[in-house]
């Protein structure tokens, strides 16, 4: 991988991770379309680290307040019932699903997940979940009615986005739209739960990078800092955005891309387990 190539597949990690679109799929297709190898599932891992960051930085003041009362309420029982405390247990509760079934599909992940015509389908099809969820969710609750229950439902949803075009952010979005809660609340705490499995998944996946025909070191850190920096500006933008507009837009954009995609593979044009047809 080529330093230009990493700079472009950044920006793309950056601009497409916090929207529902399915920033993986965007790697894995924006590759494809340009003619490069498939930069692979580690790649991916890692480069998100850039972008989880960017939520650090985003709700620095949030997570800082999760984490300190969290760890608080081990020895001040008082502190059990907070808010802040119980948002520390769900996110931990809702990490379960997509920790355990990373594992078990490690294998899928870094190859079979990563077919084009998967890809495609799943664009197509969660996508118009999105939108139907959004439009028929009765957006009522709050992240205060978040429980257990709630929160495995939201992990699983999260655990779905080990499959490129499934999109973390839109899958676990459109679950909270389904149980009922407003946009804004859904999306934070897809944020929130994402952090956790997003740095797992890089870290774990580091010793990867620069082996076998994943990429090197240098291209991949340079792609991460700029997830980074695009991305803080996404995740800003986004949650402005969805106080007062739909996810409507989005459900167009998945259900348009996965279209062509679809139609460039079934052509010839793409390769679906690679880029483009030789």
């Amino acid at each position: 991988m080529g330093w230009f190539e990493a700079v472009v597949l950044g920006l793309v990690q950056g601009l497409t991770e916090f929207l529902p679109v399915s920033s993986s799929a965007h790697v894995r297709v924006v590759a494809a379309f340009a003619g490069w190898d498939d930069p692979g599932a580690a790649f991916t891992a890692v480069i998100q680290i850039g972008t989880e960051l960017a939520i650090l930085a985003y709700f620095a003041k949030k997570i800082g307040s999760i984490l300190r009362n969290w760890f608080r309420s081990f020895y001040r029982p008082e502190l059990r019932r907070d808010p802040d405390a119980r948002m520390g247990w769900l996110i931990i509760v809702g990490t379960i699903p997509v920790v355990v079934l990373g594992v078990l599909f490690e294998d899928a992940i870094d190859s079979a997940f990563r077919d084009l015509r998967l890809t495609a389908l799943v664009l197509i099809g969660f996508g118009l979940l999105l939108g139907w969820a959004d439009r028929y969710g009765r957006k009522e609750r709050t992240l205060d009615d978040l429980n257990v229950p709630r929160g495995l439902a939201y992990g699983l949803a999260q655990a779905l986005a080990l499959i490129p075009g499934v999109s973390r952010s839109g899958g676990t979005t459109t679950a909270g739209l389904l149980m009922g809660y407003r946009r804004a609340d859904a999306a934070e705490y897809s944020f929130l739960l994402a952090a956790p499995a997003v740095f797992g998944s890089g870290l774990y996946k580091l010793t990867d990078i620069g082996a076998g025909n994943a990429p090197a070191w240098g291209p991949t850190l340079v792609a991460t800092l700029v997830s980074f920096v695009v991305g803080y500006a996404v995740v800003a933008w986004l949650m402005a955005y969805i106080k007062r507009g739909t996810f409507v837009p989005f459900v167009v954009y998945r259900v348009i891309l996965g279209l062509v995609i679809l139609a460039l593979v079934f052509t010839g044009v793409l390769d679906p387990a690679s880029g483009p047809a030789t």
